[in-house]
């Protein structure tokens, strides 16, 4: 069924209402009254019913416009991005304005659940790094070890070759000991309790260029405000998240990780690589995780990529 909107059907009724209005009382009034002698009557009623209409236009619409732009508004918002609200400023009327303030308040609801949930799953996936990191540094590491130790004490009782292999065995089994923690530095972060956030992310900067070959700078904008517990280790996980990606799918040469303070504090990562589609970009790279953890500190994440042409990764928070 297709719908009328609803400042014409306002209009149909007025018209009706006047129309009908006036026919009654001009035939009340000249009941007798012919097309020869009242032609005169009825144009100049006519021309009075279509200056109200006109009139009655203008009103409705200037009175219906605040509606209109708050119909624009919810039409655009977009659920994911922080901070969008409807203006109540050009609203006219009690009405409007109480709409725009129900749906600001439903924003604000539905960013507080949003944010409240990202919480709730980024704690969860950090107490599990924890875990992990913690069974990877003393299960699997002491056992590494112990392997080890006894490649080395059987390697100095045998003879070769097999003294050379049993050797041979104990470098690979101390560069998968070397390997397993790096992953668990990873898993935990403990550089940002110890150094704080610009030395960690500096150093994260440097690991990855040495293990990846990636040329790779950090730059720092601005002096370091206060941050929480929380910002401090989204911008280390976003960061971390981004170069992963760079290292897997960028085919990148070089790559750049800046953190400013100016104005707002703002991580962005480029790098100068193959770049992707939107449908990869959106679909894959961990976007939807490094989001959650931008929601969890009020903030936003922007990708940008295209094909050949590098791809950027912002963080922005307030």
């Amino acid at each position: 069924m297709r719908r009328i909107p609803l400042l014409w059907q306002l209009l149909a009724i007025n018209t009706l209402l006047i129309g009908g209005t006036v026919m009654a009382a001009l035939l009340i009034a000249h009941p007798a009254l012919d097309t020869a002698n009242g032609r005169q009557p009825f144009v100049v009623l006519g021309g009075g019913v279509i200056a109200v209409l006109l009139g009655n236009l203008l009103l409705l619409r200037r009175r219906l416009h605040p509606l209109a732009h708050l119909i624009d508004t919810m039409e655009r918002t977009d659920l994911s991005s922080q901070g969008r609200r409807a203006d109540p400023r050009g609203a006219e009327s009690v009405e409007v304005a109480r709409l725009h303030a129900a749906f600001n308040r439903m924003l604000d609801r539905l960013e507080a659940e949003r944010r409240s949930g990202a919480r709730a799953v980024v704690r969860a996936q950090e107490q599990e790094r924890q875990r992990i990191a913690q069974d990877l540094h003393d299960e699997v590491n002491q056992a590494l070890t112990a392997i080890i130790l006894r490649l080395e004490a059987s390697a100095q009782d045998a003879r070769d070759p097999l003294r050379r292999e049993l050797r041979e065995t104990k470098l690979l089994a101390n560069q998968a000991m070397e390997e397993l923690l790096n992953l668990a530095r990873e898993l935990r972060p403990s550089a940002l309790d110890d150094h704080g956030l610009v030395p960690a992310l500096r150093q994260q900067v440097r690991d990855f260029s040495e293990r990846t070959g990636i040329h790779a700078e950090f730059r720092r904008r601005g002096d370091v405000p206060p941050l929480s517990n929380d910002q401090q280790l989204v911008i280390y996980r976003v960061t971390q998240e981004s170069l992963s990606n760079v290292a897997k799918h960028a085919h990148a040469g070089a790559v750049e990780v800046e953190l400013s303070f100016v104005g707002r504090t703002v991580l962005r990562v480029s790098d100068d690589g193959r770049g992707v589609n939107g449908a990869a970009r959106n679909g894959g790279l961990g976007v939807s995780g490094m989001e959650e953890r931008a929601v969890l500190v009020g903030g936003s994440l922007d990708v940008r990529s295209k094909p050949g042409q590098g791809t950027t990764v912002t963080l922005a928070m307030s």
